[in-house]
C-alpha cells in the first residue's frame, strides 16, 4: 500500500520539494551579499524548515526529541548515523541554535540549487574523497572554524547510508580529526530511525506512512578518552535506540 501510494504522492513531494529549492537559491544568495553570514544562515535555517516538513506530503510524520539542555557556548560534534539525503535539513533545522555544520563531498558544491550555495558559503568542509590531504585539512579548517564561532558540526561516522536501516562500523577517523583541533568539543549522539524507508523503493516511488525520528541521546565529555572509545560509545549508544546488536572493540578500524 506504501508503495502504491508513492506512485500518487512522489510527484507531488518532488515538485513541492525542487520548487523550494529553486526559491530558495536566489534568496541565500541575497541573504549573504547585503547582509553577510548571519541573515544567509536564517535563510537556511528556513529553507530547512519547508524541506524537513514536505514529508507531510508523503504523509510521513517528523519526530524530534531532546531531553538535554544541550550547550550553546562551546562547539558540539554531533554524531549520527545516516540513512538517506532526508536525514539532513531536519538536523539543520533542528539543530539551527548549534549552528550546525556538515562534511560534504566537494561534488556536492555545484549544480544543485540552494544545497551547492549553502555548502560554499554555509562555513562547512568540503572534502574531496580522493584526496586524503585535502580532506584532512578542510576537517581541520572546519574545527577551527568551530573553535573561532562556537558552532558546531553534525558527522556520520558510518561514511556512507545504510540504505537498508542496519547500522555500518562507525569509523573515528572525523571526531579524531576534529578534537584535535577542539579538544572541549562535546560529544552528542544523534539516532536517526526510518529515514532509509523513504527511500526503500529507490528514488520512485518514495515510501508514505513513515514515522520518522531523529533522537538526541545522552552527550559524552570526551575527557581523556581516545577517540576510537569515544565512537564506539556513540555507535552501541545509536544501536540501542533501533534495537540492533551492540558493536565490539575489535570490529573498529584501526
Amino acid at each position: 500500500m506504501s508503495k502504491l501510494f508513492g506512485y500518487i504522492l512522489s510527484p507531488i513531494f518532488y515538485i513541492f520539494f525542487g520548487l523550494i529549492l529553486c526559491i530558495f537559491h536566489p534568496i541565500q544568495w541575497l541573504c549573504f551579499k547585503l547582509f553577510g553570514y548571519k541573515a544567509h544562515k536564517v535563510s537556511v535555517d528556513i529553507l530547512n524548515f519547508f524541506l524537513t516538513y514536505c514529508q507531510i506530503f508523503l504523509f510521513n510524520s517528523i519526530s524530534f526529541r531532546n531531553e538535554y539542555d544541550l550547550p550553546t557556548d562551546r562547539p558540539i560534534i554531533f554524531a549520527a548515523n545516516h540513512q538517506s539525503m532526508y536525514d539532513i535539513p531536519s538536523l539543520i533545522w533542528f539543530l539551527r541554535k548549534h549552528s550546525a555544520k556538515f562534511i560534504s563531498k566537494i561534488e556536492l558544491t555545484k549544480g544543485i540549487p540552494s544545497i551547492s550555495i549553502n555548502l560554499r558559503l554555509g562555513g562547512g568542509a568540503n572534502i574531496n574523497r580522493k584526496d586524503n590531504k585535502q580532506a584532512i585539512s578542510e576537517i581541520i579548517k572546519l574545527g577551527r572554524r568551530m573553535k573561532e564561532n562556537n558552532w558546531s558540526t553534525v558527522i556520520f561516522p558510518e561514511g556512507t547510508r545504510a540504505k537498508d536501516g542496519q547500522l555500518k562500523t562507525f569509523q573515528y577517523g572525523g571526531i579524531a580529526t576534529i578534537l584535535k583541533v577542539v579538544p572541549n568539543a562535546l560529544i552528542v549522539p544523534v539516532a536517526i530511525e526510518n529515514s532509509w524507508k523513504i527511500v526503500r523503493f529507490g528514488k520512485f516511488p518514495l515510501s508514505t506512512g513513515n514515522a520518522l525520528k531523529w533522537t538526541v541521546l545522552k552527550p559524552i565529555e570526551p575527557g581523556v578518552k581516545p577517540p576510537n572509545d569515544i565512537t564506539l560509545e556513540v555507535e552501541n549508544e545509536i544501536r540501542k535506540v533501533l534495537g540492533q546488536p551492540m558493536a565490539q572493540p575489535s570490529s573498529q578500524s584501526v
